[in-house]
């Protein structure tokens, strides 16, 4: 045999060799893609690591975004396993698609608050204050389930909202109001609880009469669809209702 074809021959018998090797030939770890509505990112990102802290070798990837963008993604063929929207409003979208592997179940409800800068300099008591004109007021889209259920409150209220900006998602309102852009927020009490210090919460009582269920589902022909079915039985069970209610999430109803 010619040099060169005996060094071609080592090379493939060595690739081969470092194939059967744990650790150096392709990576032998089960990825399940999670879509989850922004403001369920600190719970989830808890619940991610017990899930994986309890399945070797199973690396989870959340993408975190307003529930219309993520419906729209999977609409147009993005491959993923599991899907989490902040309304059933947005989550029957892809049911009437037939993009769902069964019938979504509700794993928490959530309601709007003011989110303001610490020490609320600008003085907002509650709902009615945005309609001031001194005031610069940040809401979601409507078409963001945060931004359908500001309009759904301010009509209760008999609040004409007329905001300065309307974003794709309720982090971008609340990175708005962090940030010193906005004098006032409509963004999920949930929301308020995960900011800290960085906001000052302003109970709105109309709240609770707009109360938003957060669906969560199997993908239609999910790559991974037994391990996205254990996830979303971790989030429905036990452990992801503790984890959901203690930031600040109510229970489904």
């Amino acid at each position: 045999m010619p040099a060169r074809a005996r060094r071609i021959a080592g090379l493939v018998a060595a690739l081969a060799l470092l194939a059967g090797v744990p650790g150096c030939g392709a990576d032998d770890s089960r990825t399940l893609t999670v879509y989850a509505a922004a403001s369920l990112q600190a719970p989830l990102d808890e619940l991610v690591r017990d899930f994986e802290a309890g399945h070797d070798d199973v690396h989870v990837t959340v993408s975190y975004a307003g529930s219309s963008d993520l419906v729209a993604q999977i609409s147009q063929g993005a491959r993923a396993d599991v899907l989490a929207t902040a309304d059933t409003v947005t989550m029957d979208r892809l049911v009437a698609e037939d993009l769902t592997d069964g019938v979504p179940a509700v794993l928490a409800t959530n309601t709007l608050s003011l989110a303001v800068p610490p020490g609320n300099p600008a003085g907002v008591t509650g709902l009615a204050d945005l309609a001031r004109d001194d005031l610069t007021v940040v809401v979601c889209a409507p078409q963001v389930p945060c931004g359908a259920a500001a309009q759904r409150l301010a009509d209760l209220a008999g609040v004409r909202l007329a905001p300065d900006s309307e974003e794709q998602s309720v982090t971008d309102v609340l990175g708005k109001v962090t940030s010193g852009e906005a004098d006032a927020g409509l963004v999920y009490r949930t929301d308020v609880l995960a900011a800290g210090d960085r906001v000052e919460g302003v109970e709105v009582p109309e709240a609770d009469r707009v109360v938003n269920d957060y669906p969560v589902a199997v993908v239609a022909d999910a790559p991974q669809d037994r391990l996205a079915a254990d996830f979303v039985a971790l989030l429905l069970g036990d452990t992801g209702r503790r984890i959901l209610e203690r930031a600040g999430f109510g229970p489904p109803r």
